[in-house]
């Protein structure tokens, strides 16, 4: 009789450095890697952005996008744009106010793999499963802080939508988005109140509704 062995399924430390989860794949012949990240997901203004990226080589100073400087952002965007497989996705607040933020969401991350110039084997999302993805997958709880490829993914995201919020910014100067890049904080909270959302507002965000209904109810009274 023969007997089916099984391998033995690769365990992964968080502490065992950014590229564990790439060699612990790769060690099962499943290469190329995608990791998938968004960024603008808490943002009340401005586009969601969502990035996937396949490296092609190690990339020295990678780290969750968040923890990096905007120096080393733009340092590191520059090095896995010249190095990498890229696909990158810009969601406008009219399809997020259409669809839904998760929804955009979603449907962005499937869009982002499908724009790369080579196939997955694997693909490594953050934070919550992609269904509808063309491979295997694994969603990763803090993925920008632990897997490479979706560190990668974080950086090009936010880079991109930090970029489009300064041009927004020209545009709408009362707003102040290239200070705040159109999360809610207390000067975006201000301007809202004083001169009401703009056309790069999500509309269907609670921030952002209840300016519009406070606007239109002055607008009445008066």
């Amino acid at each position: 009789m023969t007997v089916a062995f099984r391998p033995r399924p690769s365990v992964v430390r968080r502490d065992s450095g950014l590229y564990a989860y790439e060699r612990a794949l790769a060690r099962r012949g499943l290469t190329p890697i995608a990791g998938v990240d968004e960024a603008g997901r808490g943002a009340c203004a401005g586009p969601l952005v969502v990035a996937a990226v396949v490296l092609r080589r190690q990339i020295v100073g990678l780290d969750d996008s968040k923890l990096l400087t905007p120096a080393a952002r733009e340092r590191l965007y520059d090095q896995i744009i010249r190095s990498a497989h890229v696909g990158v996705i810009v969601i406008p607040p009219t399809e997020i106010d259409a669809r839904g933020l998760h929804r955009s969401n979603i449907s962005g991350m499937r869009r982002a793999v499908a724009q790369l110039t080579c196939d997955p084997e694997y693909i490594l999302t953050d934070g919550f499963p992609v269904p509808g993805l063309p491979a295997p997958s694994l969603a990763v709880w803090k993925g920008d802080q632990v897997a490479a490829c979706v560190a990668a993914a974080s950086i090009v995201a936010k880079v991109t939508r930090d970029r489009m919020m300064v041009t927004l910014d020209a545009e709408f100067p009362a707003y102040g988005f290239a200070d705040h890049k159109g999360y809610v904080t207390a000067a975006h909270r201000l301007a809202l109140e004083t001169h009401g959302p703009c056309p790069h507002h999500r509309f269907s965000f609670v921030t952002v509704a209840r300016e519009m209904g406070e606007n239109e109810m002055g607008a009445g009274v008066a």
